[in-house]
C-alpha cells in the first residue's frame, strides 16, 4: 500500500494563499499520476486537481479551477498544490493519493480505501 504523507496546510485568510505538499512515504512518485482531494465536515471526499506522472497534463474540478496550481518535483520525490485567493468553502482536509488510471479516479472523486493523516486548511473570513 502507497502511504503518503501531506503537510503546508494551516489558517489563512480569505483572500490568502496556501502551498500544500505531498511526499511519499518509501516509494517514488514520479511513476504515478497524483491527484489531490479534499473532504469538508459533513461532506463527501471530493477529487480537486491531478497530474499525470510527466507532470505534462493537469486537471482542476471546476470549483477551484484559475485558484489552484499542481505541479511536481520528481527530483524531490514531491507534488505540490498551490491554493490562491483562498475562499471560506477551501476551509477541509486535503489529502494525496496515486490515481492507476492517469487521474479518472480523482476526476470521479473516487474512495481509495486508504488514506493519509492529511493536512488541514483553514479560511478565515
Amino acid at each position: 500500500q502507497l502511504k503518503f504523507v501531506e503537510s503546508g496546510g494551516g489558517l489563512a485568510q480569505a483572500g490568502g494563499s496556501l502551498r500544500l505538499s505531498c511526499a511519499g512515504s518509501g516509494f517514488r512518485l514520479e511513476y504515478y499520476a497524483i491527484g489531490w482531494f479534499r473532504q469538508s465536515p459533513g461532506k463527501e471526499r471530493e477529487g480537486v486537481s491531478c497530474i499525470s506522472s510527466s507532470g505534462g497534463s493537469t486537471w482542476y474540478a471546476d470549483s477551484v479551477k484559475g485558484r489552484f496550481t499542481i505541479s511536481r518535483d520528481n527530483a524531490k520525490n514531491a507534488v505540490y498544490l498551490q491554493i490562491d485567493s483562498l475562499k471560506f468553502e477551501d476551509t477541509a482536509s486535503y489529502y494525496c493519493a496515486a490515481d492507476p488510471r492517469n487521474c479518472q479516479l480523482v476526476k470521479a472523486s473516487f474512495d481509495f480505501g486508504s488514506w493519509g493523516q492529511g493536512t488541514q486548511v483553514a479560511v478565515s473570513s
